[in-house]
């Protein structure tokens, strides 16, 4: 019996994260879930985004899987995602992008991993508003630092780049390699440009390569060519690494080869413990319709059944949703031909179909033996 924490999240989250529980209970793997809220909710009830609850519970079961939860736009609290990662030090963003057949997508056979750095960069939320005096003392005293005009209505943020975490997320990317017989890492960095921050990733990831000369390659990108090279040509790479930012953005191109964040799974990882979520976000706007694409949350659940070493169920799970979005009957608007086809069903409904796909793959599986 595995204990497991269960953030179901908010708007589509918790429509996407309870289908996902059902799909990944079906597999026959005994676990004890213990529900948090985070979010919205929580302020509702709790008065803050991330009550004390929701660490202390993850920081006891180790692991943790979550639906999206709504991070407002240019106001209001902080994403509870990056407190997440930080609070428990989940310092390895892993969001695996491999192609599934029957997705509507420009390309075919991708197969890619974005191994992104939770800790520090731009994330770190290290920011100035406009106009305040703590603002206008630091923009005078990085002019007299840096001789670089500085205009005075500007908002400033911090870019923090460290040995310690830039080693940490590149040797975990190979290390990842390594135990997935993958056969590529590529550093992903603005190092021609921002010298003393990306130039410090680029340099540990230089050196940290040394290390597994022979068993893994290794390749540095600027992320703007990385950008366009996916696009053109992503057969060529296999495993990325990269700051903060840059796997943000990058994860999300990577998805859109693969048909869309709707079937892209993603893991935070740290020394002890592990977040499973969705890459893609939540959407209020389609609350309580019962329509969005469980996919991504499922997969995910995948990706936590092979975390707990439950290779079989993961196997199945995997293979049940890929059999059902590869047929287009039992599957939600957004993965079919037609998006407007009225055949599409709903986020409870695709479950459904999984889960009856599970068990005749498990009695396929019990016959064999």
């Amino acid at each position: 019996m595995y204990r497991v924490t269960l953030i179901p999240g908010d708007g589509i989250g918790r429509e996407v994260s309870l289908a996902a529980k059902r799909c990944i209970d079906a597999t026959g793997v005994k676990i004890m879930w213990e529900e948090q809220i985070a979010g919205e909710e929580a302020i509702a009830k709790y008065g803050t985004v991330l009550p004390g609850q929701v660490l202390d519970s993850i920081r006891k079961n180790k692991v943790a899987i979550k639906g999206p939860i709504i991070t407002p736009i240019g106001k209001g609290f902080k994403s509870v995602n990056v407190q997440l990662r930080k609070a428990l030090d989940l310092y390895a963003c892993v969001r695996p992008c491999k192609l599934i057949k029957g997705v509507k997508t420009r390309y075919t056979n991708i197969d890619l991993v974005v191994v992104r750095e939770n800790t520090e960069d731009l994330y770190t939320g290290i920011e100035f508003s406009q106009g305040l005096k703590r603002t206008n003392d630091l923009i005078k005293y990085l002019e007299e630092q840096s001789g670089i005009s500085i205009k005075t209505d500007s908002a400033i943020g911090i870019k923090p780049i460290s040995i310690s975490a830039s080693r940490r997320i590149v040797k975990f990317a190979f290390d990842y390699a390594v135990k997935n017989n993958r056969r590529k890492v590529t550093a992903v960095h603005k190092a021609n440009i921002m010298k003393e921050t990306d130039g410090l990733f680029l340099k540990c990831a230089r050196e940290t390569a040394e290390e597994y000369k022979g068993k893994i390659e290794f390749e540095d990108r600027i992320v703007d060519n990385m950008c366009m090279q996916l696009v053109q040509k992503p057969e060529l790479y296999d495993v990325l690494v990269l700051p903060n930012l840059y796997g943000d953005i990058l994860s999300d191109l990577c998805a859109g080869l693969i048909g869309g964040l709707g079937i892209a799974p993603g893991a935070n990882i740290g020394d002890n413990m592990v977040l499973f979520e969705a890459v893609h976000g939540s959407a209020p706007k389609y609350m309580g319709l019962n329509k969005v694409n469980p996919a991504a949350m499922i997969l995910s659940g995948a990706l936590m059944l092979r975390y707990l070493r439950e290779e079989k169920a993961a196997d199945m799970l995997e293979k049940a949703t890929s059999e059902i979005i590869a047929e287009g009957k039992y599957v939600t608007y957004d993965l079919k031909k037609d998006r407007n086809d009225p055949t599409a069903v709903g986020t409870s409904e695709m479950a459904d179909v999984i889960i009856e796909r599970l068990k005749k793959i498990n009695a396929s599986e019990r016959l064999k033996v």
